[in-house]
C-alpha cells in the first residue's frame, strides 16, 4: 500500500471542493494542500457539467435591490422562508453575507458575467427570491465557474490526485479524522493518505436515481463515509426534482417553457387540460405554461406544479412526453397572455410577442429569448430546428441535505469539514435559484480556511 501524507485533504474537484483548496492554500502557503478526485479536475463533477437554459449564481450585491447595507438580510430570509424553515438559520445569514465576496472572486478570476450597459452585473429574479439576485453567464454559468477555479488551481502548488477514489475515513485514537483511504481507480491500487484536516465535497447521490441531472460517478460517497466515521447527516429526505431533457439532462425551465411550446405524449396528445379542473380555457393552461418558466424544481407552492404532477402521470402511464417547438399550442394567442408574460417578453427579452413574423412559433420565440439554449442542443443531438422533439422526463436535480456544517464549515466529528452539496443544513426542504452554486462557494471557501487553521 502507497502512504502520502498532506496538511489538507479536499475529497472532490467541483465548485466547492476546488473552493476549498484555493482557500486552504492562500490561508497557509506552506501548507500542503492534496486534492483528491475520482475523476479529473476540471471535466468531472456537478460544475464542470452542469446546464441550464441560463443557469444562475445567486448574490446581493450592492446593486441589488433593494440596496442598503442590510439588503442581504432579505435574501437570508428567503433562504430560510423557502426552505420551510427547516434550515439552520445561522448558516443561511453566512450564505448572504458572503455571496457578495464570492461573486467578487469569481469575477476577478475571469468569469464573464453578463453586465447591463453601465457595466453593473445583470441580475434577474428566480423562484423563491424577492429580488433579482441571480447573476450568470448563460447556459453555461457553472462550468465557467469550474474552468476559473481550476486556473487559480493551476497557478498554486496544490498537488492533485485524479482517477482516485477516496473510500473511507480514517479517525484517530482521540475520535479525530485522520486522513483517508484511497483507491486508484484504473490499477486497484490503494493509497493511505494522511491529513491533519479533511474537507468532504463530493457532490450529490444523484446515481442513485434512473433519470437524473448529475453527471456519472455522483454516488454519495461523501454521505457514506462521513456517517461510518460518525458525522451527523441532516435533510437528506429533501431532494430535488425538475422536469429535463432525458437525453441532455438539460433543466427544461425558463425560456425552455416560456417560450410555451406544446406538451405532447407519444400519441400526440396535448394531454395537459385532462390534469387541470374541468372547463379550464386553454389560455388559462398556457399562462400557467409560462409561469412553470419561473418555477423548477418542482414546488407545491406554486400552481404550476400540476405540469410536473402531469407528466409524471402521462408516464406512469407508459407514455413518454415531449415538448413540440413545431406548433403552438393550443389555444395560443399572444394578445391575450397574461400581463406578466407581455412585461417579460417586451421589457426583460426586448422582443415583441404579437410581432407574427417573429414570434409565430415557440421555436421563434425560443430563439429570440434564448438562442444558446437551442445551440446547446444541437450540439447533443437535438435539433430544435429540424424539428427533433425534446424528450422530458421529472429528474433528481439536487439534494438539499447532507453532512451537518456548522458556520465555518465544520461537521460533527473533530478534523473533518463539508462543503457544497456534500454539506447540509444550509438548505431546507427548497432553496432559491441560483443557491446552489453560490453554497460551493461561499462554503467551500469557508472550509477550506478552517481545515488549514486546524492544520497549521
Amino acid at each position: 500500500m502507497n502512504e502520502q501524507r498532506c496538511d489538507v485533504l479536499i475529497v472532490g474537484s467541483g465548485g466547492a471542493a476546488l473552493r476549498a483548496a484555493i482557500a486552504a492554500k492562500e490561508s497557509g502557503p506552506r501548507l500542503r494542500v492534496l486534492v483528491a478526485t475520482k475523476g479529473e479536475v476540471g471535466k468531472s463533477g456537478v460544475t464542470a457539467t452542469a446546464c441550464s437554459d441560463r443557469m444562475a449564481f445567486h448574490a446581493t450585491l450592492p446593486t441589488t435591490e433593494p440596496g442598503g447595507p442590510d439588503a442581504w438580510r432579505y435574501h437570508a430570509d428567503d433562504v430560510y422562508r423557502i426552505g420551510g424553515y427547516v434550515s439552520d438559520g445561522d448558516l443561511a445569514e453566512v450564505l448572504a453575507q458572503n455571496a457578495a465576496a464570492a461573486f467578487a472572486d469569481l469575477d476577478r478570476w475571469g468569469v464573464p458575467f453578463a453586465r447591463k450597459p453601465d457595466g453593473t452585473p445583470d441580475q434577474f429574479v428566480t423562484d423563491g427570491s424577492q429580488f433579482a439576485r441571480a447573476c450568470y453567464t448563460g447556459p453555461y454559468t457553472a462550468n465557467h465557474i469550474e474552468q476559473a477555479l481550476v486556473r487559480q488551481i493551476r497557478q498554486r502548488p496544490i498537488d492533485l490526485l485524479e482517477h482516485t477514489m477516496v473510500a473511507e475515513l480514517l479517525p484517530s485514537k482521540d475520535g479525530r479524522i485522520a486522513g483517508a483511504l484511497a483507491v486508484d481507480q484504473r490499477t486497484g491500487e490503494q493509497t493511505l493518505i494522511r491529513a491533519k484536516a479533511v474537507v468532504l465535497a463530493t457532490g450529490g447521490a444523484g446515481s442513485a436515481f434512473a433519470v437524473n441531472v448529475f453527471p456519472e460517478g455522483m454516488t454519495g460517497d461523501g454521505y457514506a463515509m462521513a456517517f461510518r466515521a460518525g458525522a451527523e447527516l441532516v435533510n437528506l429526505e429533501f431532494i430535488q426534482i425538475g422536469l429535463s431533457s432525458v437525453k441532455t439532462k438539460l433543466a427544461c425551465s425558463g425560456s425552455m417553457m416560456r417560450a410555451i411550446p406544446r406538451l405532447i405524449n407519444d400519441q400526440g396528445k396535448e394531454f395537459l387540460a385532462d390534469y387541470f379542473p374541468q372547463g379550464t380555457p386553454w389560455s388559462r393552461i398556457n399562462e400557467v405554461l409560462f409561469a412553470k418558466g419561473a418555477s423548477w424544481p418542482v414546488s407545491q407552492r406554486d400552481p404550476s406544479h400540476v405540469i410536473d404532477i402531469a407528466v409524471y402521470y402521462e408516464m406512469a402511464a407508459g407514455r413518454k412526453v415531449y415538448l413540440d417547438y413545431r406548433a403552438n399550442p393550443i389555444g395560443y394567442d399572444p394578445a391575450i397572455l397574461s400581463g406578466m408574460a407581455q412585461r417579460w417578453y417586451c421589457e426583460i427579452k426586448g422582443v415583441d410577442p404579437n410581432d407574427p413574423s417573429a414570434m409565430d412559433t415557440p421555436l421563434k420565440r425560443l430563439r429570440a429569448i434564448n438562442a444558446p439554449a437551442v445551440q446547446w442542443l444541437a450540439e447533443r443531438g437535438v435539433d430544435l430546428v429540424a424539428g427533433d422533439l425534446l424528450e422530458l422526463a421529472p429528474a433528481i436535480q439536487h439534494f438539499q441535505g447532507g453532512v451537518k456544517i456548522r458556520t465555518r464549515g465544520e461537521t460533527t466529528v473533530p478534523g473533518l469539514y463539508a462543503a457544497g452539496e456534500t454539506a447540509g443544513g444550509q438548505h431546507g426542504a427548497n432553496r432559491p435559484g441560483g443557491n446552489a452554486l453560490m453554497d460551493s462557494q461561499v462554503f467551500g471557501k469557508i472550509s477550506g480556511q478552517s481545515a488549514a487553521a486546524e492544520a497549521q
